[in-house]
């Protein structure tokens, strides 16, 4: 993956040289595109999507790969980055909106006070993220039907579906999570997730060493003892005893058999016969024999 200087989008100028870099954001932008055409996010027809940017590692990382692939040719979609300004006492307003004008970026900053909603809404002491997150995904359904959007895009990566999984299984009593391709409820947009297969890791190496200007969420991310941190550190400690254990996890997640799970809603349990010797009918796999 070779630049000319007047051969790359302005987002990815100025990236460093090094062999390291190189494989990391080729490593990015294969994953993304695989997300892509694994999930069909890409049906071949015009669409205008809203891609959403908080001003974090996460979504200045997605903002550039999908930035990359439209500059290659291989994203035929029109791309409007999107920030919403809650209203945080001391969020930096201006950062985005002069970052995405320098890069000649066509982009949409909307302010709306969620932030005067939220604390006067949770009690003290409790944390902030549910109607937070209700609240502006609200907001970024409506701005995407104003701009003619077909699709709201979001910066959530591997680890935080991984995470989410994890906070259904111990808090929610469910196994579910994110998925990367979605409908909403009113049924007229799609919710994306292109970073699905991206890991944290990547997007903070990535992000900072583009030295894109990085905005903290300091209304949730100061709090303590919230759920979704302890699930990180748990699997934090499962990856450093096991390196690798994370991807092991999330390959889990696209590997699902119903008929060895216990929800009589996916799979015909009443219904099993005997005589057949099919796995996908209930039968035992090999590897599960014996007590294993």
């Amino acid at each position: 993956m070779t630049d000319e200087l007047d051969d790359i989008h302005p987002i990815l100028q100025g990236a460093p040289q090094t062999t390291e870099f190189r494989k990391l954001r080729k490593r990015i932008v294969r994953n993304v595109r695989e997300a892509l055409d694994q999930y069909g996010m890409v049906d071949g027809r015009d669409a205008r999507w809203l891609v959403c940017l908080s001003g974090g590692k996460d979504s200045f990382t997605l903002l550039a790969a999908l930035i990359e692939l439209k500059w290659r040719g291989l994203l035929p979609v029109e791309l409007l980055a999107c920030n919403l300004d809650q209203g945080q006492p001391g969020f930096p307003a201006t950062v985005l909106p002069e970052f995405l004008t320098r890069m000649g970026i066509p982009h949409r900053i909307e302010y709306q006070d969620t932030y005067s909603i939220v604390v006067d809404k949770i009690p003290q002491g409790r944390t902030y993220c549910s109607l937070c997150s209700r609240l502006r995904r609200g907001n970024l359904y409506r701005i995407a039907r104003e701009e003619g959007c077909s699709a709201i895009v979001l910066g959530h990566h591997r680890d935080d579906i991984l995470e989410t999984f994890f906070m259904n299984l111990f808090h929610g009593g469910r196994l579910a999570t994110m998925p990367p391709k979605l409908v909403n409820e009113e049924g007229d947009l799609f919710v994306y997730r292109p970073l699905a297969f991206v890991a944290e890791a990547d997007c903070e190496r990535f992000a900072r060493s583009m030295n894109y200007p990085i905005i903290p969420c300091d209304l949730c991310g100061s709090q303590d003892g919230l759920q979704r941190q302890q699930v990180k550190q748990i699997l934090d400690g499962w990856e450093a005893r096991s390196p690798g254990r994370r991807q092991v996890m999330f390959r889990a997640l696209m590997n699902a058999r119903p008929s060895h799970l216990l929800d009589p809603g996916l799979f015909d349990f009443a219904g099993l016969a005997t005589g057949t010797a099919s796995g996908r009918n209930g039968a035992e796999p090999p590897q599960l024999r014996g007590g294993d």
